[in-house]
């Protein structure tokens, strides 16, 4: 007797005859076949099958306020009613606008566009109109969306990063292009001398520094002050300009991730939660830099468009997003989140395992190393320590009902309670003891 398929199996073999792979991005994947969503609501997903999870992921962190919020839903159905995009300007595009450029001192200004890629794209564009410049420089393992230049080494790994004085460049995509690979200078996160060797190797050809103040890809470890700070003078002394990626970050704080340091970035890309869940990026810095773009006064040195930039549903829902996620609700959930990194580490101790813990804000990721890594090279999962993290995502997923990002890594979202907090670290506990053989022998 055969069983029936599940609904999920029997969807996803017709998206095998439509999408390359069944799928439209492949983060979503799942073996045998990704789960379908029927339905969501605050931190719940339930799948067309009936299963019901905690999201813990939160659609790669873009949700800060969990699904289908009630004063999002309700502003963008008054939206939806008036219409989607138009050639015309809108209003609330200002507003969202203003509403930003209070949130961080370093926002004169902001253009908006589709996506976090988007953003990094326009700012690298941008930063090379201003200098004169061709070259970026940015730190090995970090992602930073598609974008040929920014994609550079980010998926590095000790058969192909070379030394870690003078890390190799490596291509994400095959047939990317050496001319692209000749632009992009990569240098060793956290690692001042290094970097800064690197660096003054090409100091009058460096248009930008770009870096992710806690990048997700490296690790989610926080830039160290005294690296962000030499950074910074650096770009002060030879001309460059120091951009940010706070496409993730910028939930961190209030005002992003770089208020957690003295010196603030010339430009900053942003996306993700600012959009209310619709698809948004944003470029945001020094006037005379976002200048370069304005059309008043004859042809820009940057020409930028783009059919659906500052649209209004994404305005309005991220404008609704962004307000209640005032410095209030910053704070609690910061202080919710740390609850969580400290339950999960008693159950760390418990197990009497050796796990360790990343992240700022409002999201940390789960290391399989005794001590919290500081750099790409440190935090890079071996073949065993990635079949363990495989081994507790399937676990979490299948058995204890939990949805996380396929790092490891949790992002927060306001929805959350101390109750999923409590069933989180339970449950971590539980695939520790489970799997404690297999994450010793790593």
């Amino acid at each position: 007797m055969t069983s029936m398929k599940k609904k999920s199996e029997e969807i996803f073999l017709k998206a095998c005859k439509y999408l390359p792979g069944g799928i439209s991005r492949n983060t979503i994947y799942r073996e045998p076949h990704p789960d379908y969503v029927e339905s969501s609501s605050g931190c719940y997903i339930t799948d067309i099958d009936g299963r019901k999870r905690i999201d813990f992921a939160n659609n790669m962190a873009s949700l800060i306020h969990g699904h289908a919020h009630p004063e999002i839903v309700e502003a963008v159905i008054n939206q939806l009613k008036k219409g989607t995009a138009y050639t015309m300007a809108s209003q609330i595009e200002v507003d969202f606008a203003e509403l930003l450029c209070s949130r961080a001192e370093s926002f004169q200004k902001i253009r908006f566009m589709n996506s976090g890629t988007e953003a990094v794209m326009a700012m690298i564009k941008l930063s090379r109109a201003f200098t004169g410049k061709s070259k970026i420089a940015k730190a090995e393992g970090a992602y930073h969306g598609t974008y040929d230049f920014a994609e550079v080494s980010q998926t590095s790994n000790p058969d192909n990063w070379g030394n870690i004085d003078l890390p190799e460049k490596v291509p994400v995509v095959k047939g990317t292009p050496k001319s692209v690979l000749d632009e992009v200078i990569i240098f060793p996160y956290n690692d001042i001398e290094r970097t800064l060797s690197i660096l003054n190797k090409h100091k009058s050809e460096i248009a930008c520094v770009l870096i992710d103040p806690v990048p997700h890809r490296v690790g989610l470890i926080k830039g160290n002050v005294d690296f962000i700070e030499a950074l910074y003078q650096w770009t002060r002394e030879n001309n460059s300009l120091l951009v940010f990626d706070e496409v993730v970050t910028f939930r961190v704080e209030y005002g992003g991730a770089q208020q957690l340091y003295p010196f603030k970035p010339d430009l900053t890309a942003l996306g993700k939660i600012i959009g209310g869940g619709f698809p948004i990026g944003a470029l945001a810095g020094r006037s005379d830099i976002l200048e370069l773009m304005n059309p008043r006064f004859g042809k820009p040195d940057f020409p930028h468009s783009g059919t659906f930039s500052a649209n209004p549903i994404a305005m309005t829902a991220g404008y609704t997003a962004m307000k209640l996620f005032d410095k209030e609700a910053v704070s609690n959930l910061n202080k919710l989140t740390s609850k969580a990194v400290e339950q999960i580490y008693d159950s760390i101790k418990i197990a009497d395992v050796p796990v360790s813990i990343t992240g700022s804000g409002s999201m940390f990721r789960i290391h399989f190393k005794a001590n919290p890594p500081n750099s790409y090279r440190e935090s890079f999962q071996s073949k065993k320590e990635q079949q363990v993290i495989k081994n507790i995502l399937d676990y979490l997923y299948n058995v204890e009902n939990l949805l996380l990002v396929n790092t490891c890594t949790c992002m927060f979202s306001t929805a959350i309670s101390q109750h999923e907090v409590d069933y989180l670290s339970e449950a971590f506990l539980s695939a520790f003891k489970k799997f404690k053989d297999q994450i010793i022998q790593i």
